[in-house]
């Protein structure tokens, strides 16, 4: 069977400043319906529902249950993948790709009401190695930072730029919701929280929830959809478990993920082909560490990168301030996919890029990276 081409095309991006406005179910139901409107769809027009959902972080258990009713799925095809929730939109996009289903919802949320959030993530991300430690998300991150810093001396500073850098657009793109703009004075002055990673360099968990609405090629013809992201390329891959078995200060399966994306896309030179890219980062050397696995900047030039990947610069990163501006944990990575077909759908609003023909998206979750997605998307 000849796979079908797919687009992006309805995305809503919710941040609610207060989470006891209305119940989580009310919550994923608003998201859903903001995709829909995006794309001038109703529910009745979604043939199935893959939905990136952590038990841990909604406290209950089997949390696709609770949020069945709420996405549309009673009656309708409905998938869950508790792992990432970029790794849904991986799964939505490759049911409509095999011709099963025209239409896709693709859903993810990250609540902040559990008492501990670090201790949900442990139990929910590492349940066979370190689940005896006190090891949690931030601390493996710390542990990445050690190792990138030991491997590149001097690229604290480089690390500091990109913390000033995303917080500097993010102020931009959302000012109702972002971290505020800061000084790189101030940033550096932070008080250690996982070292070496202060509390100024990274952005506290925040309530936040995604959706997308995937079609295929014949279903956008048929309704004449105006400005879809079509799906160029998509790859992904994964780290081994064991932190011990890593070498922390590099990742091969980004520069994997990366291969199998640009080989699809025909991309042979990514600084050149993308005129804007979303990539994670929860820690400014995480940011490092795409651009090398992405191929956009080789560590040895890190510390001279400048302004090169700031918005005017040869290639804006994370114009939308990113996690290190507004961190809802679980669903960060997807909200890098949705903001790169906002981007070329022209609906960034203000962060909006004057052309964006090809962008490109990185998603990472898990200890130190362990997942890496990418997601080429064009208005071709």
């Amino acid at each position: 069977m000849e796979s079908s081409r797919v687009a992006v095309i309805g995305s809503a991006i919710h941040a609610p400043r207060e989470a006891r406005q209305r119940s989580l179910e009310e919550a994923i139901y608003a998201v859903g319906q903001s995709a829909l409107l995006d794309a001038g769809l109703v529910i009745d027009d979604i043939d199935g529902i893959v939905v990136g959902a952590n038990d841990q972080l909604d406290g209950r258990a089997i949390s696709v249950m609770m949020a069945s009713g709420s996405v549309g799925g009673i009656g309708r095809d409905i998938l869950s993948t508790p792992s990432a929730a970029e790794h849904a939109f991986v799964l939505g996009a490759l049911r409509v790709s095999t011709g099963q289903f025209r239409t896709q919802l693709v859903a993810a949320w990250s609540p902040t009401e559990v008492s501990s959030i670090p201790e949900a993530l442990r139990l929910g991300t590492d349940p066979y190695f370190h689940r005896a430690l006190p090891l949690d998300e931030l601390s493996a991150h710390a542990l990445q930072a050690t190792a990138v810093e030991h491997a590149v001396p001097g690229v604290r500073e480089a690390a500091l730029g990109i913390v000033a850098k995303n917080r500097a657009q993010g102020a931009i793109a959302y000012p109702d919701r972002a971290a505020a703009p800061r000084e790189r004075q101030w940033i550096a002055s932070g008080c250690p929280l996982r070292w070496p990673l202060s509390d100024t360099m990274v952005s506290a968990p925040a309530y936040g929830l995604v959706a997308l609405v995937l079609a295929d090629a014949e279903f956008v013809k048929e309704r004449r959809l105006a400005s879809p992201a079509w799906i160029q390329g998509m790859g992904w891959a994964t780290e081994a478990g064991f932190l011990g078995d890593r070498n922390l200060a590099a990742l091969p399966a980004l520069g994997e993920a990366a291969k199998q994306a640009y080989a699809q896309a025909g991309v042979s030179d990514p600084l050149r082909a993308f005129q804007l890219a979303e990539v994670s980062d929860a820690t400014p050397y995480q940011e490092l560490l795409a651009y090398e696995g992405l191929g956009l900047c080789p560590r040895g030039e890190w510390l001279q990168s400048g302004d090169r990947f700031a918005v005017g610069g040869e290639l804006p990163v994370n114009a939308s301030g990113g996690a290190l501006s507004f961190n809802p944990v679980f669903c960060a990575g997807l909200i890098r996919i949705a903001e790169a077909a906002n981007q070329v759908r022209s609906r960034a609003g203000n962060h909006q890029a004057k052309e964006a023909q090809r962008v490109l998206a990185h998603a990472a979750s898990g200890f130190a990276m362990q997942y890496n997605t990418v997601v080429v998307m064009g208005r071709q």
